[in-house]
């Protein structure tokens, strides 16, 4: 019985996995993605430039070979710092998702299932809808920026801010599509024997609940990294992000705008490393809502 649905499972995920290599922009997306990753992760082992390291001799130079993308205006390498860059930008998408994926389905699982609970948690998820994101975000750096920097220092201090601000400020999506398609499967004939059965709340939901609703977070989960690395972008674009010695792809992008007439390939680099990094979680995203579908599969 267990070898049937070992195989069951394993068949399933052919299948998922056969409908996403249809979606062309998906397989391209997820190139790009990993291709974007790995560089950023492992390009520091071949390139060993220190982004920190100040040559004012060599500021604002254009490419050559020593600096394949010039250098800022106080000699630094731009490769070197869009890669440091590349990896923080990363870092907080996916934390930030990570936070605001687990928060989001913890309220849409509950309100759910608990018909008591559905209000009260619904009208707290219209209420942080109705928040203006950006407003929201610069009073929490504002109110807690100085006491997380003289806890866990200026770098990590403004890390944990932005991730845990990012999180906090972007579950309220991903907790109603949850509790849409929880409120569809508590209603499903094996829900209502294993309740029939005395099966515990708590077994109900982790056994029989969020496997049926993974579909629908993990194409959340997606697009909430590229939502994340957008959000982190324009704060640092604001000047409101992490220090200036250490880079992120909007610091860099902020840090450019003022020789934008010297040099404005300073500005591409920071910018198409952001637009190519979301439109690749958005096409992985697209090409997983696709394959997840049952209906589109049997197709």
């Amino acid at each position: 019985m267990t070898e049937e649905i070992t195989t069951k499972q394993s068949s399933q995920w052919r299948d998922v996995w056969l409908q996403f290599k249809t979606h062309r922009g998906a397989v391209i997306g997820m190139i790009v993605f990993f291709a974007i990753g790995f560089l950023v992760a492992f390009g520091p082992l071949f390139w060993t430039l220190d982004p920190n390291f100040i040559d004012i001799r060599a500021r604002n130079q254009g490419p050559s070979l020593l600096h394949p993308m010039g250098t800022d205006q106080l000699g630094r390498d731009t490769f070197s710092n869009l890669l440091a860059g590349g990896r923080v930008s990363l870092l907080v998408g996916v934390t930030a998702m990570a936070l605001s994926v687990l928060f989001g389905t913890l309220i849409g699982v509950i309100s759910g299932f608990f018909r008591r609970l559905d209000g009260p948690l619904m009208r707290l998820t219209d209420l942080f809808l109705a928040l203006p994101l950006l407003p929201l975000l610069l009073v929490m750096i504002m109110l807690f920026r100085d006491t997380l920097r003289g806890l866990f220092g200026p770098e990590t201090g403004i890390f944990i801010l932005i991730v845990t601000a990012i999180g906090l400020t972007s579950w309220m999506p991903i907790a109603r599509i949850v509790r849409g398609d929880v409120l569809a499967v508590k209603e499903r004939e094996f829900v209502l024997a294993a309740r029939s059965l005395g099966t515990h709340n708590t077994q109900m939901i982790t056994r029989h609940i969020l496997p049926n609703v993974m579909s629908p977070i993990m194409v959340s989960a997606t697009l909430s990294v590229a939502a994340a690395i957008i959000t982190e972008s324009a704060l640092s674009f604001l000047g409101l992000g992490f220090p200036s010695d250490f880079p992120t792809w909007g610091r860099l992008l902020y840090d450019s705008t003022n020789f934008m007439k010297l040099s404005p390939e300073r500005v591409i680099y920071p910018g198409l490393a952001i637009s190519l990094t979301v439109l690749s979680v958005n096409y992985i995203g697209d090409g997983l809502r696709d394959a997840l579908d049952p209906r589109i599969r049997g197709r």
